[in-house]
């Protein structure tokens, strides 16, 4: 007999995956009645807390890999890793989490092969899932399990985790549209990122729906420098944004700086809206309107559909609970303009 995965409790309990960790794992984020049920429910299929590391682990390694392919420098600046690590680690229980910055795509591909042909890790997170991921095709090749962090990918054996992220766009220009925002910028990452393509068009459907035709999308790396960089050639147009979004909270702190070297006031002159929360949103002077996403349950997610995926369950593709929009100083009412 199958032994029972988080997937089947969720399903029995009528409940998401992540609040089903959440109860499991006696944290914050259910109500005690709900709690109560679902671990009831698990009692009943007969779920262990004690077969995580045996079902992620499949009786070899016992360890999960992730490679990431941004420069160290920007990973250690960025907030929202050190949360989804936070999310993987709860979840992962304990089983071990390899870790591996990767300077190009080549080096990628090889330690997927090394990882697997020494029996190093069970399965992967596949960070920033791209169009046509040649990646994927070569794990499938491999016979390494992987779950990619963002999606829709549509690839047959290697489901997603990913945020709705597109009901949040819509949700960030309804607001900065009835502040009277007409000419709305987006900086945002590679065009060659999943993510990237599905927030890019969301925004411009929902700048359409909302009669925004002077909306704009500016692609560009994830670092400081870039955001600066951008935010500068925006504010050259002939018609400048009066409100920039920005894909990270660093690019956002990064963009808020550039607006102050050219004497422009926030949100007076320019509103500014980070995508991802943080503690950076905080501490900044005004502090940043953000979307908030939960970023530590999408990483616990993707490790519960990983180990679905070992152990042959129903891995398929899971969105966690929806972002929000949380508005600070850093957003106000369209500047008079002709």
């Amino acid at each position: 007999m199958k032994r029972p995965t988080i997937t089947d409790i969720a399903r029995e309990a009528g409940v998401s995956k992540g609040a089903v960790s959440y109860a499991l794992n006696g944290r914050p984020g259910v109500s005690e009645a709900t709690r109560h049920r679902i671990t009831a429910i698990a009692r009943e299929l007969g779920w262990a807390p004690s077969e995580t590391a045996r079902a992620l682990s499949g009786g070899r390694a016992g360890a999960v890999g992730m490679v990431l392919d941004r420069p160290a420098d920007v990973l250690g600046v960025e907030p929202l890793f050190l949360a989804l690590l936070t999310g993987i680690q709860r979840e992962l229980g304990p089983a071990s989490l390899i870790l591996q910055v990767a300077p190009d795509h080549a080096t990628e591909l090889e330690v997927y092969r090394r990882w697997h042909g020494e029996r190093r890790a069970d399965g992967v997170l596949l960070t920033g899932p791209r169009r046509d991921d040649d990646r994927i095709a070569e794990l499938l090749r491999i016979g390494l399990p992987a779950v990619a962090l963002g999606g829709p990918l549509g690839r047959p054996g290697v489901p997603s985790v990913r945020v709705d992220d597109t009901a949040a766009v819509g949700e960030v220009l309804g607001y900065l549209a009835a502040l009277g925002h007409r000419r709305v910028a987006w900086v945002t990452g590679p065009a060659v990122l999943v993510q990237t393509r599905v927030r890019a068009e969301a925004f411009a459907a929902a700048a359409e729906r909302l009669g925004l035709p002077a909306a704009r999308t500016v692609h560009t790396d994830h670092s400081a420098e870039a955001g600066a960089s951008a935010t500068t050639r925006l504010l050259a147009a002939a018609r400048p944004p009066t409100a920039l979004l920005f894909d990270t909270d660093v690019l956002a702190v990064a963009g808020l700086a550039a607006l102050r070297e050219r004497g422009l006031a926030v949100p007076g002159d320019v509103s500014v809206v980070a995508w991802d929360d943080s503690v950076l949103c905080r501490l900044v002077r005004p502090a940043l309107t953000a979307v908030r996403r939960p970023v530590a349950e999408f990483g616990a997610l993707a490790v519960s559909v990983l180990r679905d995926l070992l152990t042959g369950g129903d891995a398929g593709d899971v969105r966690t609970a929806p972002p929000a929009l949380i508005t600070r100083g850093s957003t106000g009412p369209a500047p008079s303009s002709p």
